[in-house]
């Protein structure tokens, strides 16, 4: 006898990234990266003696700097963005239990998170609006002709703290992620063990469940393309 599996079962890999939403990741990771390295260079007066050519380092940091909205903007618009565009939606949707989960450090077993929990959402939200304040007082920085001595005060005060502060938010996102293989993999990969998602994620858990029960029990059969080059 051939044992059936439910339509709302999960298959043991599940899909968490597509290659826009990744690509976009590390395009932007790559030129956070560069902005904080030229940053470096410019602010530490020893790593400035070291690297020299104070005005190359500048304008990379400007370039890199200005492109930081890209990647993002890029992965939005157009048929490809839809998911990158449905996690934004879920990245902005807070719910109690997000909350709960601040409040408790997310050590309260009770909270149920979705595919994004409250400290990924603060961090995206944070690191969104950081971007937008560093684009406009840089933009001060640099074409400062215009605008008079105060803004151009406030403006470098205001840069330097969002700065310090997205570094230091960078860091920790880095550190998080290399503690978690499975999360890191889905952003090389794409996909994430069901069993991950069941721990970690009991509300896309559901969500997932709800959608696979609505599917046709024949394109559970079919295989995806991407299994083959998925494996191992």
């Amino acid at each position: 006898m051939v044992a059936t599996t439910s339509p709302s079962e999960l298959p043991e890999r599940v899909d968490r990234f597509d290659r826009v939403e990744r690509a976009a990741h590390w395009a932007n990771a790559v030129l956070f990266g560069i902005a904080m390295a030229t940053a470096a260079a410019l602010y530490i007066g020893s790593l400035s003696a070291l690297v020299g050519r104070r005005e190359l380092v500048k304008d990379i940091h400007v370039i890199s700097g200005l492109a930081l909205p890209v990647p993002l903007v890029v992965a939005a618009v157009g048929r490809w963005g839809r998911a990158f565009r449905r996690d934004l939606s879920r990245l902005n949707r807070w719910t109690r239990d997000d909350v709960r989960w601040l409040r408790s450090w997310s050590r309260d077993p009770l909270v149920r998170a979705g595919k994004f929990n409250a400290g990924q959402k603060l961090n995206a939200a944070f690191t969104g609006g950081a971007i937008l304040l560093l684009l406009a007082t840089g933009s001060i920085m640099k074409w400062f002709d215009p605008f008079p001595l105060t803004w151009r005060t406030g403006a470098t005060f205001v840069h330097d703290w969002v700065a310090f502060f997205l570094f230091i938010t960078i860091a920790g996102h880095i550190v998080y992620a290399l503690r978690d293989s499975d999360a890191m993999r889905a952003m090389w990969r794409g996909w994430i063990p069901s069993a991950w998602v069941e721990h970690h994620a009991p509300l896309w858990h559901d969500e997932l469940s709800r959608e696979a029960e609505a599917t046709p029990p024949a394109a559970h059969s079919s295989a995806r393309p991407s299994d083959a080059r998925d494996a191992g």
